[in-house]
């Protein structure tokens, strides 16, 4: 992979990392405790709000996943490694790492 390419891929991890941890900050509020004060709200809306906080739980593991791709990929631009397996170290196709620049295996050594 020539320098150019890297680059572009590089410059895409750093925003696609920026834009999960503005995500995963304005999203804190939804992850809070739910309060259970039946005074305040019905049962239904108490519902509503815990199935409403689960899904931010589970986006937010997800965001939580993909920040670890990302800072690993990141990494391995760092040590001269981006672009090659991490398991056999042949190089990773030019358009897998476009589809996705966290891809840290080549298409034999896909999961």
């Amino acid at each position: 992979m020539d320098k150019d390419s890297e680059n572009i891929l590089r410059k895409r991890l750093e925003a696609e990392l920026q834009a999960i941890l503005n995500d995963e900050q304005s999203s804190k509020e939804s992850r809070s405790v739910v309060k259970l004060d039946q005074t305040a709200i019905g049962r239904l809306s108490r519902m509503d709000s815990l199935q409403a906080q689960a899904m931010a739980l589970a986006s937010s593991r997800r965001r939580h996943n993909a920040l670890k791709k990302i800072r690993a990929a990141l990494q391995r631009c760092e040590d001269s490694e981006f672009g090659y397996c991490t398991n056999c170290g042949n190089p990773i196709a030019q358009a897998r790492l476009e589809f996705d620049p966290s891809v840290a295996t080549c298409i034999e050594c896909a999961p």
